[in-house]
């Protein structure tokens, strides 16, 4: 029926081309023959434009040997696994922030810390505690990637930096660093990993 239709509005337009003073009425159209949009003005033409979303285009990955791609597999199911516990640090400490700044009441701020430190510290106690030393590796990381502070910086704002000292002194007889931050250029796989998963629309 559209193609119809579209024979139709195209016939009128020839015969108004024609004859100037015949203005045939436009066909009816139903609820499902038109699309509602946009228009921009493009060399004094009015012309549709519809917002779709960001398609991300990847090469299919070739690995050397079969190691490195029980690696990548390794990794990716790491990465996956700490996702969401990244995401939530990021929007619970984005959330502190905006909270801290609607109120100048310093007994008030101090409570909204405390909040967060429990909620925190319940997710760390039921979920991280279980994460493999690789895996929280990756979690320290991605916490700088979405909070721009490294989980030391993170700890110290909220903490001090006494509680911040005793936490990396902890962190390192497991082999992390709290310091340690996320370089794009270096993190290649765990980028195209999180652009896979559309890890940027969490940030978003």
């Amino acid at each position: 029926m559209k193609f119809f239709a579209f024979l139709i509005v195209f016939g009128c337009f020839l015969g108004t081309a024609s004859a100037q003073t015949d203005h045939p009425a436009l066909p009816k159209l139903g609820k499902n023959d038109t699309i509602k949009t946009y228009l921009t003005v493009l060399d004094g033409e009015m012309v549709p434009w519809i917002v779709m979303p960001d398609v991300i285009i990847s090469a299919t990955r070739i690995f050397k040997s079969e190691a490195d791609r029980r690696a990548f597999s390794m990794l990716k199911y790491n990465v996956r696994k700490v996702i969401p516990y990244a995401h939530f640090a990021g929007e619970r400490y984005r959330q502190l922030q905006r909270d801290l700044a609607l109120t100048g009441d310093k007994k008030k701020q101090k409570q909204l810390i405390e909040n967060c430190n429990t909620q925190v510290k319940d997710m760390f106690k039921k979920e991280v505690m279980n994460l493999t030393i690789n895996q929280g590796e990756i979690l320290i990381k991605l916490i700088n990637r979405e909070t721009d502070l490294t989980t030391y910086d993170v700890v110290k704002e909220l903490k001090g930096g006494f509680n911040a000292f005793i936490f990396q002194s902890a962190a390192k007889l497991f082999g992390h660093n709290l310091k340690q931050t996320y370089d794009f250029s270096e993190q290649r796989d765990i980028e195209a990993i999180l652009q896979e998963a559309g890890y940027d629309s969490y940030r978003n």
